[in-house]
This record gives structure tokens, C-alpha cells and sequence, in this order.
């Protein structure tokens, strides 16, 4: 093994770079040349058909099916045009990632041969195998029939030669079994609720739109040294490696250089999403060496999903092509920052109003504190919901440490925001609102013009932070699905928006103003919620204390997080909004349930044979060499000077066996809670017999397994360590 291990070490270091052929053209020449978009439309379509089209995008109605044949036949000439021979219904269902299944177009024709067919039925409407995909009990092997509907407000695309068309998966007796079909529910909720409060402001609002920016942060390896690691093979994230000497303590690769091998794959990459629409604009070095970050300009929620889900397909086989592996785990290596995937959340009109972004009249900021009021209440109100929206196996390394936002959900506003909001739950401040959206800075040095101060600083400990114009959502991982968080946060805001038109309403027919209904309304909510803001050290010991004096959720256990879907007030928020239906909420935590004891279950099995087969062998091996030295001293030397020139020898023979005799303890003690925690039929007790019992031996293992590391002979130990997997050469 060891001689594997350097030949790929060697490999990986010495590969010369891999040379993109970069594009003579400006990306806005070749970008969204592979979508299917209004452009793409016009030209292929027929009038009527366009019209019809755009139309039901914009109003959000469905498509009428008579038109269906027409936009087929179009959307095959052009994929025809482009060199496609096969099509595919791209969905989301509950994996975290992508499916499709490819059909060609090939067809019967009358004389033997075949010629290229697509229909407006076979655009609309697939049928998958409802049963093999994680479906909670909603369907069984033996009732298979599901559906896939195309989503017509986001375009489709040419990928690899395939036309994908994205949908919605739904079983046979309807239910949602995807992400996609409960986040566009949750947006045409907060579409109408948001509408409805928006309108008291401007009555020509038609419809309040969900934007979401993501920050996609991720680690890269190199392939050969990927591929002498079975932990991070199987399961993304190293299982043992001691730190390496140099990490990031000297915070010199956060925004350094970027290597030049990275700065190909991120050249390839972001002409790979250009051409597929999808609009990434900035690059850098993350904090942790290896670690990169890229992040687009916002859309619309849904289509941002949509690209996001896309990008990381994109990225693996990007990678590929320059010997890189992607790692999106939350935590792939031990003792440096991990990756997240902050979303950036906001809300606005079709008329162009921010909702988010205070206003230069106190009429405009009071749509934005009634706005804010709300998103408060709803933070507060479902603080447990939140968590468990981002909450995973795999995001349970990250957060917490300080790196990440902890696992408890507060709201970040800043010093002025908070002075606002304090005078108005003091009732110091009625009439006037006012919120300097910037100021300058003068700096006094002839050189550096003045700089704009936004109206709040950054603070990255906060799991849901206001940053001017939006919130920040820091808590979600790196590997999860946006539309996990998007469902959630945009379902619980919008009960708070028809909830405050309701209270309003009230007011105003009892013969308030309407400034005084909607000023009363606001400063009842914040009141109310006023537990949730919290702007200081999210990491302190003092705030875990704290929080939990407030009554917000302080719970670690995964397992017991997702308990929160499943609350009487969640499921009916859910209902409210046409979210979820109960028995939709149940088979999603059976889902989660599952997939939490199968990710821990695999990891177990995983170290186990990594410790057993790999590690204890070769400790064993190093150990007979010191004991044979020191048997070779003990012959030559009298034993005065033998005990003094084989103290070193000794010592580490006794420790060597201190550490194998408790890794192999300790593996057969997780064999056997795995065993026991098997036999539990309940899928959310099995879940919290792995969390309880198998997790924590996986890194008391660990603890052992990398104390070995430092005492084996380096020629001798069997796979790449940090300091060769950290740093790109």
C-alpha cells in the first residue's frame, strides 16, 4: 500500500495542467446558447404558441395542452439543430440530487424506418418508478406508477447531448415525492400572501417574487490522491488523518492566489455555466487550504435551484476533466473550516420594489419594517423548523464550530436596524422611520476616495443574518438541496404575511388608519419575536445560555431535529399554505430518518474495515520491526545501557498497543451497537440509536487511528495524509 500511496502522490504533483480552449467571444456571445429560452422560443415557436407560453410564465397558469404539441415540436427542432438525440424529464427527488432517464427520439415510421418524434404528451408528462426512488412509505415495490410534469417557468437545456426538461415528480396518488413540487407551492404562497401586504402600499403589485443567491463553497482533490482513499471514495469526508502541521492557521489562503490548476477548472467551469444560463460571476479561495467558492447573480428562487442542483453535476464532471474530485461534504477533513452553502434570500415586486431594502421616505420604510416584522415572526415562531430544514447528517460536523453559524437559529440586524426597531417596541418612535442606507467613510488619505458604509456590518456567526438588501441564510450545508431551506422559510414567511393582511384588515374595518393598523401590527410582531434577535458572538458560551433562556431550539441530536416537521403548529403552517399535506411531512421524516442511518451506518462500516484491514496490519507490522531492534539491542548491550538506548523503542511499543488493542475494542463495540440498532423497527429510534450509540465511536476511533499515524514509520502508512491531500501543487 505504501508504495501505491506515493506512486499517487507522485502522480498527483507532477501532472502538468490541463489547457481549456478558452472562447474568442465575450460570454454574453455564447451565454445561454444551450437553454431554451424566450429568445430560443421566438424562434422556434409559433406565434400563438410563444404567446401562449410566456404568458402562462408570467401570470404562473398552466399551459394549455392543446399548445403542448407545438412547443415540442419546436423544442425538438432546436435540440435537433444542436446534434440531440435523446430527451429527459430532469427532477429533484428526495437524494439531494438529480434524476433523469433518457429516451431518444427515434419513432416507427410507416415504410421500417424510424424518424424524430416528440410530442406535446411526451413534454408534459413521464412516468418514472415511483418505488425505487426514497418515497417514505408513499409507495410500495409492488405500486410503482409515478409522475413527472414539466415545470414550465424553468426553460429547458441541452446537457451532453440529452435535452432535459426540468420537472415536478409526484406518486400516483399525488403526493409530492421531490423538492421542486413543494418549493414552487411555498412560492405561490408567498407570491399571493406577500401581494396581499404589498398592495397596501402600491395597488398595482401583481405578484411578490422569491429571490435566492447561493454561495457554493467546496474542497478540491486531487483524483489520484481521491482515489487512495476509500473514506473520502465512499463517503466524502476523511474518517481518520491527523492534522497536518500547516493548515490554515497563518489565514493565508483565504482570497490568496488562485493556483493555477484551479484557476483552469474554474475557467472551464464557468464556461460550462454560461453556456447552460447559468449566471456565475465570482470566484476565490475559501479559508481552508483546497477550499474554493463560486456564486452567481441572484434569480428567481425556483431557477435558482434549478442552477444550483445543475452547477453541482457540472462541477464532478468539470473535475474529472483536470483530475480533480470535487468534495461537497460539509466536513471532508478534520481541524479546518468546512463548506456551506449560504443562501441569500430576498423578496420583491414585479413593479421593481426591494422589499428588503429600506427606503429613502418613511413611506417606504414602513413596507420595509412591516416586511422585516414579519420575516421576525416567522423566524421566531418556527425556529425549530428552520434547523431542521438544514439539518443532515453530513452539515452536523459543521455547525457549531467557528467556522459556521451554531446550531441555533437567531437573527442578525445590526446596530442601526436594532436602534429602530428598539425605539418602536418601546413605543419611542411613531411617525418617523429612518434608515441611512449608506454613509461615508472618510478615510483621509488623498489616494482612497470615501467609501459607502452599508447600514449594517456582517456577522458571520449569525445563522440568519439581514445584510442591506437581504437575509442571509449561513446555515445550510454545502451538499443540500436550496429548496430544503426555500420550502421552509418561504412557507413559514408567507402564513406571517396573510397573517398580518388579516390583522390589518381588522383594524382598518374597526376605523383605524391605514399607518396606525399596519404601524400596531408591526410593533406587535416585533415584540413577539424579539427573542430571536441576537447580534453578538453566535459562538460564546454565553449565548448557548442564553438562547435557551429565550426558548429558542438548542437541540444537537439530528435524529431529534427533524422532529419539527412533525409538530401540530408546523404541519398546520404547512397545510395553511398548501405546502404539505401530514402524510407528505411523515414520509419525508421517514425519508430523513433513513438516509441519517444509512450515511452513519455506512461511515461505521466503512472505518471499521479502513482500522481493521489497513491500519491495525500495518501498526503491527511497524511494532514487530521496534520489537525486533529492540531484542537486537537487548543481545549486545549489558542491560544498564540497554534500558536507556531502547527507552524509545519501548515506550512506543507499549503506547502502539495501548492504541490497537482500543481501536479494535472500540470497532467491535460499534459492530455490535450497529447490530442492536438494526434490529429497531422504528425508522426515527433507529436514527437516534446510530446518533447516540455508532457516532460518537466514530471519532473516538478516529482519535486513536490518528495517534498511530504519528508513530508508524511514514514509508509504511497505507493512505495519502492532509498534508499531501491539502495542498495543490
Amino acid at each position: 500500500m505504501s508504495h501505491l500511496r506515493f506512486k499517487e502522490v507522485e502522480v498527483a504533483f507532477n501532472r502538468a495542467p490541463v489547457q481549456v480552449t478558452v472562447p474568442s467571444e465575450p460570454p454574453s456571445r455564447y451565454y445561454a446558447t444551450m437553454v431554451f429560452n424566450r429568445k430560443k422560443m421566438q424562434e422556434y415557436l409559433p406565434q400563438k404558441a410563444y404567446q401562449a407560453l410566456t404568458r402562462a410564465i408570467d401570470e404562473k397558469a398552466p399551459l394549455d395542452r392543446e399548445l403542448a404539441d407545438d412547443v415540442a415540436s419546436g423544442m425538438k427542432q432546436w435540440a435537433l439543430d444542436h446534434g440531440v438525440t435523446h430527451y429527459t424529464h430532469w427532477f429533484h427527488p428526495l437524494t439531494d440530487g438529480t434524476a433523469e432517464k433518457h429516451d431518444s427520439f427515434v419513432e416507427h415510421d410507416s415504410n421500417g424506418g424510424v424518424i424524430e418524434e416528440f410530442s406535446g404528451k411526451l413534454l408534459v408528462q413521464q412516468e418514472p418508478d415511483a418505488s425505487s426512488f426514497p418515497n417514505g412509505g408513499i409507495r410500495n415495490t409492488f405500486e410503482a406508477r409515478g409522475y413527472s410534469a414539466w415545470d414550465i417557468s424553468s426553460p429547458a437545456f441541452i446537457h451532453d447531448n440529452t435535452l432535459c426538461i426540468p420537472t415536478i415528480f409526484i406518486a400516483y396518488s399525488g403526493e409530492s415525492l421531490d423538492y421542486k413540487t413543494p418549493l414552487l407551492r411555498a412560492l405561490n404562497s408567498i407570491d399571493r400572501a406577500g401581494t396581499a401586504v404589498a398592495r397596501l402600499f402600491d395597488p398595482n403589485v401583481q405578484h411578490v417574487i422569491s429571490y435566492l443567491g447561493w454561495e457554493q463553497e467546496y474542497f478540491l482533490v486531487d483524483e489520484a490522491l481521491y482515489a487512495a482513499r476509500p473514506d473520502l471514495a465512499l463517503t466524502g469526508r476523511t474518517l481518520m488523518g491527523h492534522e497536518s502541521a500547516k493548515n490554515q492557521q497563518l489565514e493565508d489562503h483565504y482570497f490568496g492566489a488562485i493556483p493555477m490548476r484551479v484557476e483552469e477548472f474554474m475557467l472551464d467551469l464557468e464556461i460550462e455555466c454560461h453556456r447552460l444560463g447559468i449566471p456565475v460571476k465570482t470566484r476565490h479561495n475559501e479559508v481552508a487550504p483546497n477550499q474554493f467558492e463560486l456564486a452567481p447573480i441572484y434569480e428567481e428562487t425556483n431557477l435558482a435551484n434549478d442552477h444550483n442542483l445543475l452547477l453541482m453535476s457540472l462541477m464532478a464532471q468539470v473535475a474529472r476533466r483536470h483530475h480533480f474530485r470535487v468534495l461537497l461534504h460539509e466536513k471532508p477533513f478534520a481541524g479546518i473550516n468546512g463548506s456551506g452553502k449560504h443562501n441569500n434570500w430576498s423578496l420583491g415586486t414585479d413593479t421593481g420594489t426591494k422589499l428588503f431594502h429600506p427606503g429613502k421616505t418613511p413611506a417606504e420604510n414602513l413596507q420595509f419594517i412591516t416586511f422585516l416584522s414579519c420575516v421576525m415572526a416567522a423566524v421566531h415562531r418556527y425556529n425549530s423548523l428552520l434547523k431542521a430544514s438544514i439539518a443532515s447528517a453530513t452539515n452536523a460536523h459543521r455547525l457549531g464550530g467557528n467556522e459556521a453559524p451554531p446550531a441555533i437559529i437567531s437573527m442578525f440586524l445590526g446596530s442601526q436596524l436594532s436602534r429602530v426597531l428598539s425605539s418602536l417596541i418601546d413605543d419611542e418612535s411613531d411617525d418617523q422611520l429612518d434608515f441611512a442606507s449608506h454613509e461615508g467613510l472618510n478615510l483621509k488619505m488623498s489616494q482612497i476616495p470615501e467609501l459607502m458604509v452599508d447600514n449594517t456590518d456582517r456577522n458571520r456567526t449569525s445563522p440568519f443574518a439581514f445584510t442591506g438588501n437581504r437575509f442571509e441564510f449561513r446555515a445550510v450545508g454545502s451538499s443540500a438541496n436550496c429548496a430544503s431551506a426555500m420550502i421552509a422559510l418561504n412557507a413559514c414567511v408567507a402564513q406571517q404575511l396573510q397573517w398580518f393582511r388579516r390583522d390589518v384588515d381588522r383594524r382598518l374595518s374597526a376605523g383605524a388608519s391605514r399607518d396606525e393598523a399596519i404601524m400596531a401590527e408591526v410593533k406587535r410582531r416585533l415584540r413577539q419575536s424579539r427573542a430571536v434577535h441576537f447580534d453578538g458572538n453566535g459562538y460564546s458560551d454565553q449565548w448557548q445560555q442564553e438562547a435557551a433562556r429565550r426558548g429558542l431550539d438548542c437541540e444537537t441530536s439530528v435524529p431529534l431535529i427533524f422532529d419539527a416537521y412533525l409538530t401540530d403548529e408546523v404541519v398546520g403552517m404547512f397545510d395553511e399554505t398548501g405546502v404539505f399535506s401530514r402524510v407528505e411531512l411523515e414520509a419525508r421524516n421517514e425519508v430523513k430518518w433513513e438516509m441519517y442511518v444509512k450515511k452513519i451506518q455506512i461511515e461505521a462500516r466503512v472505518l471499521g474495515d479502513l482500522a481493521l484491514n489497513h491500519i491495525l496490519p500495518v501498526a503491527t507490522r511497524y511494532q514487530s520491526v521496534l520489537l525486533a531492534n529492540a531484542c537486537k539491542l537487548k543481545q549486545l548491550f549489558p542491560l544498564e545501557q540497554y534500558e536507556t538506548m531502547a527507552q524509545h523503542e519501548l515506550h512506543s511499543i507499549q503506547a502502539m498497543s495501548r492504541h490497537m488493542r482500543a481501536i479494535s475494542d472500540l470497532v467491535s463495540q460499534m459492530v455490535e451497537h450497529r447490530k442492536v440498532a438494526n434490529r429497531v423497527t422504528d425508522l426515527r429510534s433507529r436514527a437516534i440509536a446510530y446518533h447516540d450509540t455508532v457516532s460518537p465511536l466514530l471519532e473516538t476511533i478516529r482519535t486513536h487511528v490518528d495517534k498511530l499515524e504519528l508513530m508508524v514509520d511514514d514509508e509504511l502508512w497505507p493512505l495519502p495524509k492532509y498534508r499531501e491531500l491539502l495542498f495543490i501543487r
